[in-house]
């Protein structure tokens, strides 16, 4: 059998690439490894699948499938400000449209003629467009609506709706942003913390407040007098001038004086600069895991006499961060937010204006940890009289309501097995919060988002969205209406406009056609469900197929993995597309799967992340794999391969590390693979401070012997995310562990995905070593 499976590579190989003797001899070699056994693992009709055909349709399919959903609303409804009108862009036939709707009226039109609005545009750019194919996704109207502005390539038009005649002028916001490279130390000017040329004006404008030689000193506006407020300040123990606070009274300022930190540097070399011949090197700042971290002391000051204030650090004696410090507006006292290392407590903490006194208003200590990175919503209502704070305190993401004068709890806002996703608005004349929510329907995938409104008591719950299906609203300037749109992964998307009082249907807006894209081979991802590794709880995920997809043939399984605790990752919108499908077009089943240590579940979910991101839901993963493969007989679960970037860069590496029973090839791409390599504020959320024990238990590095599949790393040269010397370091273990891996860095490369190149390497590598062949030949097709 081993033989003959041989003979069937060779002949492949032959066909498509025309390789050498010498390199059919290397695969032959490396096919003559496997023993008897596992070649019995990979069933005959394979070796049909990972041809160059498969390859072609994998490529094309992003264009098969695109713009073959119409009557689609794309992208949010624009609702006009003060009015109960609003637009949308939807898909048609042919291209995309503009709507607009009036709801008093129950009304829809054109915005405009979208054939004379072509010609206009082309004639005026130079450029040739159609009705149907305008160069623009948005506009504005201007001119009391009697004109339309958009933007197009760095220029913008203003376009009457009446003569459709343009003007133009250039569009000054275009190119702006950040560099997607973050800000390198070098092109940084050295901070002179001695003094600063800014000052900062007090509200009554008598007094300017400024550094001088590391201490607070103020400017008398009047009679240009200064006049030093500290004088401990020094070079490592210095004020900053951007924590000054003036009260709104003028009588009081607070400030921060700073003990700074470690200031780890990470070291690049861009070796493959596209403007100069000669490498360059480049750094930037980079705090990791246990790095000791600025000290920020909270100092009042009383301008009249002088008075310095140190205020007493019993309630933020170890802070991983304190917030900036706000005044109340009747200038009693301020306040800031203090997250303490480790994220095992959060509080928000009140100065007292006059004696400096620190108490906690709102004091949020779970066993585990403080997720500030998904609950840390709060809302501070007129001159902090009441406080709206969300925590898991329960179990579950809630609402609460906080005096904030005397800094008790006065009641629970929302409560139940279901968690508060976000809050949309606070309407604190009528005591009323607007906000989404999951996880309400014992019907429906816990997921789901759905909008909700409900009074700062608790009471007057409403919903305004019921469908079974993750929705999306948008509500007029004044929340008298509202657009919902609602769909599932593999159900089409619908548009409704409904009113608030009484959430009743004022229009069917939109109900896509999938028909074109069913004709063009799209197979529906399937929605999967099965108990965890506590046999109680649902593990959801998604099934996708190829479009030739044969029930009787067999397929190995292809899972993407992000399991980062910040948040759930599997599609609940509808998806027409996706790049896994494409991965699947090769010849693979490709799933997804949200395993407990993820968000947006009960806190008892969520809390299997905590000093244990190796772990990455892993058990229940498994199960899930073992269910759907239960169910169908396609379902290869004997062989099972795994990719992602970042975390899921290092959760693929680990699971070939810790569950080679399960995973046999991994492509793990700018993976941290030891949590102390990575940034501090990610790592420290769910692994804790201080390092302990539960960073080597998580690490791929540190277990990088455990290795028994085929592993594929990428990294980018230039990754400012994620260190680069994580991967490296993981390499240079594999190879002291005399472990066979492969291994590509991208030269100019950083975090974000690394292009097309990345993804053949990635298809190549799971063709190779799930399908058992070898993957076609690019340098020599690349000359034909």
């Amino acid at each position: 059998m081993a033989e003959q499976k041989s003979m069937l590579l060779r002949m492949n190989i032959n066909r498509h690439n025309k390789t050498s003797d010498t390199m059919v001899s290397r695969i032959l070699l490396q096919t003559c490894t496997l023993t008897a056994a596992a070649l019995l693992l990979l069933p005959a009709a394979l070796f049909g699948q990972g041809e160059l055909e498969d390859y072609q349709r994998a490529d094309e399919l992003r264009d098969r499938f695109d713009g073959t959903v119409t009557d689609r609303i794309l992208g949010q409804p624009t609702w006009l400000e003060d009015s109960p009108e609003f637009w949308y862009r939807k898909s048609v036939t042919g291209g995309y449209e503009f709507v607009h709707v009036n709801a008093e009226e129950q009304s829809r039109e054109a915005p405009f003629d979208h054939d004379r609005l072509a010609r206009t545009l082309s004639e005026a750019a130079g450029d040739e467009y159609h009705g149907l194919e305008l160069p623009f996704n948005s506009f504005e109207y201007v001119n009391n609506r009697s004109s339309i502005e958009v933007s197009i390539d760095g220029t913008i038009y203003t376009c009457s709706l009446s003569s459709y005649h343009c003007d133009t002028r250039p569009d000054e916001n275009s190119g702006s942003g950040w560099s997607s490279w973050g800000v390198w130390d070098h092109d940084l000017e050295p901070v002179n913390l001695a003094r600063s040329e800014e000052e900062r004006e007090s509200p009554d404008g008598k007094w300017k407040a400024f550094v001088k030689n590391y201490n607070v000193a103020l400017r008398n506006v009047e009679t240009d007098e200064v006049t030093m407020l500290s004088t401990d300040g020094s070079e490592q123990n210095y004020y900053n001038y951007n924590s000054f606070r003036w009260s709104p009274d003028s009588e009081k300022l607070a400030a921060y004086r700073k003990i700074p930190g470690y200031d780890r540097k990470i070291h690049y070399v861009e070796s493959s600069p596209q403007d100069q011949l000669q490498p360059r090197h480049l750094s930037r700042t980079y705090i990791k895991p246990g790095d000791v971290l600025d000290i920020d002391q909270p100092v009042l000051f009383h301008v009249e006499d002088g008075n310095q204030i140190n205020v007493d650090n019993d309630l933020f004696p170890n802070a991983y961060s304190n917030s900036n410090m706000n005044w109340w507006s009747d200038s009693r006292g301020f306040y800031f937010e203090y997250n303490q290392r480790g994220h095992e407590a959060y509080r928000i903490i009140e100065v007292d204006g006059e004696t400096g006194e620190a108490r906690a208003l709102v004091n949020d200590e779970p066993d585990t940890f403080f997720s500030y990175a998904t609950s840390l919503y709060r809302h501070y209502t007129e001159n902090g009289e009441e406080i709206i704070w969300m925590s898991e305190r329960d179990g579950w993401r809630h609402l609460y309501l906080y005096d904030g004068k005397e800094g008790e709890l006065k009641n629970q806002i929302t409560q139940g097995d279901w968690v508060v996703r976000d809050v949309d608005y606070v309407d604190e004349e009528n005591r009323q919060i607007w906000f989404r929510a999951s996880g309400l329907d014992d019907d429906q995938d816990p997921y789901y988002i759905h909008y909700l409104r409900i009074n700062f008591d608790g009471s007057g719950l409403t919903r305004f969205t019921e469908a079974d299906g993750n929705h999306s609203v948008q509500f007029s300037s004044d929340r008298e209406f509202y657009v919902s749109t609602w769909s599932q992964v593999d159900q089409a998307p619908v548009s409704e406009l409904r009113r608030t009082s009484d959430q009743s249907l004022v229009m069917e807006l939109e109900e896509s056609d999938i028909s074109a894209l069913e004709e063009a081979g799209w197979q529906a991802p399937e929605q999967f469900s099965a108990k965890g590794r506590d046999g109680e709880t649902d593990i959801y995920g998604i099934i996708i197929r190829p479009t030739n997809f044969d029930p009787n043939q067999s397929y190995p399984v292809i899972e993407y993995i992000y399991a980062g605790p910040h948040s759930n990752f599997v599609p609940k919108s509808f998806m027409n597309y996706s790049n896994m499908m494409s991965l699947a077009e090769l010849g693979f089943i490709v799933v997804q799967i949200d395993g407990m240590g993820t968000a947006n579940r009960s806190k008892e979910f969520h809390d299997v992340a905590w000093q244990n991101l190796g772990d990455a839901g892993f058990p229940d993963r498994i199960l899930w794999h073992e269910a759907v493969a239960e169910q169908y007989s396609w379902y290869n679960n004997e062989r099972v391969g795994i990719y992602g970037r970042s975390a899921g860069g290092q959760s693929s590496t680990g699971a070939l590390l810790f569950h080679p029973e399960h995973y046999h090839v991994a492509v793990s791409s700018v993976g941290c693979h030891d949590n102390r390599m990575d940034k501090i504020w990610w790592n420290e959320q769910w692994m804790g401070w201080p390092i302990g024990q539960q960073y080597d238990d998580a690490s791929n590095i540190v277990h990088a012997d455990k290795l028994e599949g085929n592993l594929l790393l990428f990294v980018g040269e230039l990754d400012t995310n994620v260190d680069p010397a994580s991967t490296y370091q993981l390499a240079d273990a594999l190879i002291k562990a005399n472990k066979d891996f492969d291994f590509l860095s991208i030269p100019g490369a950083g975090h974000g995905s690394i292009g097309d190149y990345e993804e053949r390497k990635r298809r190549d590598f799971f063709v190779e070593h799930l399908l058992g062949k070898r993957a076609p030949n690019w340098n020599q097709l690349s000359t034909q």
